[in-house]
């Protein structure tokens, strides 16, 4: 495997575990007896853990290299989705739903700077690829989900499996990882010990904010949505998702080409128009079919626009870029984690489906700063033309 390709598995294997565990929240909201705001109280425990890691785990990362910290990261949070099932009680639960997130935040900065370094080695673009890897693997993930819950097999079967599958293509993939140089002229300066965002930053935290709402309304309540508003039954309302990361992962493998021909501030503004429709169309859907349409405009929408505030943070010279990635993901990546919790609030006070409509302003709000992005521009300082793509 190519290096870059297996920074690509890191983000495929996690995004199957973690989504292996999101597929089966109804059952989990029933069995633990929740409701949408409790079950958004206890998601929330996840996001202080993201917090957490993000906040804290850039020097730890930086000593023990990308290799162990992905096998810590995937393996950590993989055996916390496995746990989870087990446990009789929402109070036990959440440590686990914390501890995951730790992982999860420490495993963002990893991936991200690990990411945008070989961008740098290779002479072009792979951050939309990299991430459109995790899309893919929620796709896989939804896409066996929606036949195991119609089978009913049971939560713990089904997570226990998603652990064995990590473990083994884990093993394969991250072995070989090897630290990727630094690019040239990144900041040289000692990292502090805690990552904070900079004014600087304001803008490009804004619009990696704004679809990382949109994917967690799209991943997490979707299937519950469609339960909820059309009665649908488990393959049908765990499609929504399915259909959700297809969409994503189909816009993210593809877009770097496009990025590169027409520049990352049209691209986002674009892709954040298509997610407004979206949104607007799940809100406002008299079936399940136009809903299912929203959901994957929404894929669309918020495909590349968070890699793409990625990549501009981490090329960013005042300071390390694996600090302003990871302030750039305390702000973004938590919201992923936040946002859901905040909409199970929304939904259960208003409704589900009116609670599409609460992610709207934040997306006009990144349209109102695109120009935070280049306009267009090479990813690297140095190119390296002798490297084939791929």
């Amino acid at each position: 495997m190519k290096p870059h390709h297996r920074i690509f598995g890191v983000f495929f294997i996690f995004s199957m575990t973690m989504g292996t565990l999101l597929s089966r929240l109804p059952d989990l909201q029933l069995r633990l007896g929740l409701s949408e705001g409790q079950l958004g109280l206890l998601l929330l425990t996840m996001s202080l853990g993201a917090l957490f890691g993000l906040t804290f785990s850039s020097p730890l990362i930086a000593k023990l290299g990308a290799r162990t910290t992905a096998f810590v990261t995937v393996f950590g949070a993989s055996l916390m989705y496995a746990l989870i099932p087990w446990v009789p009680s929402a109070v036990l639960v959440a440590p686990l739903f914390f501890v995951a997130g730790l992982f999860a935040g420490a495993l963002e900065i990893n991936v991200n700077l690990e990411t945008d370094r070989h961008e740098a080695k290779l002479g072009f673009r792979i951050m939309n690829r990299a991430h459109g890897m995790w899309s893919l693997g929620f796709f896989v993930t939804m896409f066996i989900a929606s036949t195991v819950r119609q089978a009913g097999i049971s939560v713990e079967a089904h997570t226990f499996g998603a652990l064995v599958m990590a473990a083994l293509a884990g093993w394969f993939v991250f072995r070989g990882i090897e630290n990727a140089p630094a690019r040239p002229d990144a900041h040289e300066g000692k990292p502090p010990l805690i990552a904070f965002p900079t004014l600087g930053l304001a803008a490009l935290c804004l619009i990696g904010a704004a679809p990382l709402l949109v994917e967690g309304a799209g991943i997490d309540w979707s299937a519950i949505y469609m339960r909820d508003v059309f009665g649908a039954e488990p393959f049908v309302a765990t499609s929504a998702v399915t259909l959700f990361s297809l969409f994503m992962a189909v816009a993210r493998l593809s877009s770097d080409p496009i990025v590169d021909r027409f520049g990352p501030r049209t691209v986002v503004a674009t892709m954040l128009v298509l997610a407004v429709a979206g949104l607007i169309c799940v809100a406002i859907a008299p079936n399940h079919f136009v809903a299912l349409a929203g959901f994957a405009l929404m894929g669309v929408g918020c495909s590349a626009v968070y890699p793409l505030a990625v990549s501009a943070a981490a090329q960013r010279t005042d300071r390390p870029a694996s600090i302003n990635v990871a302030a750039l993901g305390q702000l973004t990546f938590v919201v992923f984690f936040v946002g859901p919790p905040l909409l199970g609030f929304v939904a259960q006070a208003i409704g589900i489906r009116n609670s599409y409509w609460a992610v709207v302003p934040l997306v006009i709000a990144a349209l109102l700063v695109v120009k935070a992005l280049p306009p267009k521009g090479p990813v690297l300082s140095e190119p390296s033309p002798l490297t084939p793509q791929g």
